[in-house]
C-alpha cells in the first residue's frame, strides 16, 4: 500500500500531471482512498498498543475506574475494526463512490408504499449513522400514506460498494394498520443501486434518443411546493428508462442531475448484458440481481430479518429498520468474494 502511494504521489508531483485533467483526478481519488486504509489501519494498530498497555496497567493493579475504560475502549475498537474489515472487501471498480439509490413498491397499494417508506428511513438512518450526505433526488408520495418511488443520493467514501449489496426485491410480513380487519398482509419493494459515475467513463448518449419533461417539484411527504416547473424527467426513448429530478433549484440542475442518474442506469444495463452474456459462456447459472427476491422482514408471526442469499439473519427486525444494516452488508460482501472465487 505504502509503494502504491508513493507512486501515485510521485505521479502528481509530475509537471505534467493536470495535462488530463480527468485521468489526474482519478490519481488523486486513488490516492485518498488509499491513504484513508492507511491511516486507519495505523491507527487500529495504535488502539491495540494502547489495550495492551492498559491492560498491563491493570494486571498490577485492578483499578475499577480503568476496568470500566477498558470496556469502553475495546466496544470502540471492535466497531473500528468491523468498519476497517468491511473495507478489505470492496474491490468492484466503482464501489468508493457514491451511491444512487432507487426504492419502488410493487404491487398492493398503501401497504407496499408504506413499506416503501419504512426502506426510506432505514437507508437515511444508516447513511447517517457513517457520516454520509443524504440528498433526496426525487420523491412521490403515496396516495394515501408511504411513498410511488423515492431515489436517494447517497454521498461518501465507499457509498456505493456498501450499498450494492441492497439491489433487489425486500419483502415485508405484517398485520396491516390499513386493515380494519386486522390481517396479515405482505409487500414487495424493488431497490435499485447505480454508481455515481465520472467523466472518465464513456457512455453513449445521444440527445435525440432523450425526451425532456417539466414539473413543478415537492419536496418528501409534499413540503417545499415549487410554484415554477424546475424539476426534470428524462425519458431515454431507445429503452424506456426514466429519470427524475426535482432536489435542486433550478432546471438547469435538475436536468444535470437527471443526465447523471441516466448515465449510471444505461451504464448499468450495459454491465449487465456484458455479465449475461459471460455467464452464457462459461454456462453458469446466473442469479437476476433486479426483480428476485433478496430479503424477507418478517414481524408477525415472529419477527426476524433473513437475507435469502448469505442466509444470515437478525431477530432484532426493528433494529434492522433503525438502520442496523452492517451485518447483512458484511455478510453480502463475504457471500459474493466467494462466489467470485469458489476455490
Amino acid at each position: 500500500m505504502n509503494q502504491s502511494i508513493a507512486e501515485n504521489e510521485s505521479q502528481m508531483a509530475d509537471p505534467d500531471f493536470w495535462n488530463d485533467n480527468v485521468a489526474a483526478q482519478k490519481v488523486i481519488d486513488e490516492n485518498n482512498g488509499l491513504k484513508a486504509k492507511h491511516d486507519t489501519f495505523v491507527e487500529l494498530a495504535d488502539t491495540v498498543d494502547n489495550l495492551a498497555v492498559t491492560i498491563e496497567l491493570l494486571e498490577e493493579d485492578a483499578d475499577p475506574e480503568m476496568m470500566e475504560q477498558l470496556d469502553d475502549e475495546i466496544n470502540t475498537a471492535e466497531q473500528q475494526l468491523r468498519a476497517y474489515r468491511l473495507t478489505q472487501l470492496l474491490d468492484e471498480p466503482y464501489d468508493a463512490n457514491n451511491a444512487i439509490l432507487e426504492i419502488h413498491p410493487g404491487a398492493g397499494g398503501t401497504e407496499s408504499q408504506d413499506w416503501g417508506q419504512n426502506l426510506f428511513r432505514m437507508y437515511t438512518r444508516w447513511a447517517e449513522q457513517h457520516h454520509f450526505t443524504v440528498e433526496v433526488v426525487d420523491y412521490q408520495g403515496g396516495d394515501v400514506a408511504g411513498l410511488n418511488s423515492a431515489t436517494l443520493w447517497i454521498s461518501g467514501t465507499n457509498a456505493f460498494g456498501y450499498l450494492r449489496s441492497e439491489k433487489g426485491v425486500h419483502r415485508f410480513v405484517r398485520i396491516s394498520p390499513f386493515d380494519s380487519a386486522g390481517r396479515r398482509h405482505t409487500s414487495f419493494v424493488s431497490v435499485d443501486v447505480m454508481p455515481e459515475l465520472d467523466d472518465s467513463v464513456n457512455v453513449d448518449l445521444n440527445p435525440d434518443d432523450i425526451k425532456m419533461e417539466v414539473f413543478r417539484s415537492s419536496g418528501a411527504g409534499g413540503q417545499h411546493i415549487n410554484k415554477t416547473s424546475s424539476a426534470v424527467r428524462l425519458i431515454h426513448l431507445p429503452t424506456g428508462i426514466v429519470v427524475s429530478s426535482q432536489a435542486q433549484r433550478s432546471q438547469f440542475q435538475n436536468k444535470a442531475t437527471a443526465m447523471s442518474m441516466l448515465k449510471a442506469k444505461l451504464y448499468e444495463r450495459e454491465e449487465q448484458k456484458k455479465a449475461e452474456e459471460k455467464a452464457k459462456l462459461e454456462g453458469v447459472q446466473m442469479e437476476i440481481g433486479w426483480g428476485s427476491q433478496i430479503r424477507s422482514y418478517v414481524f408477525q408471526p415472529y419477527t426476524m430479518v433473513k437475507d435469502h442469499r448469505t442466509n444470515f439473519e437478525s431477530g432484532n427486525a426493528q433494529a434492522v429498520l433503525d438502520g442496523d444494516l452492517d451485518p447483512f452488508i458484511d455478510a453480502y460482501l463475504q457471500w459474493n468474494l466467494k462466489q467470485k472465487n469458489p476455490d
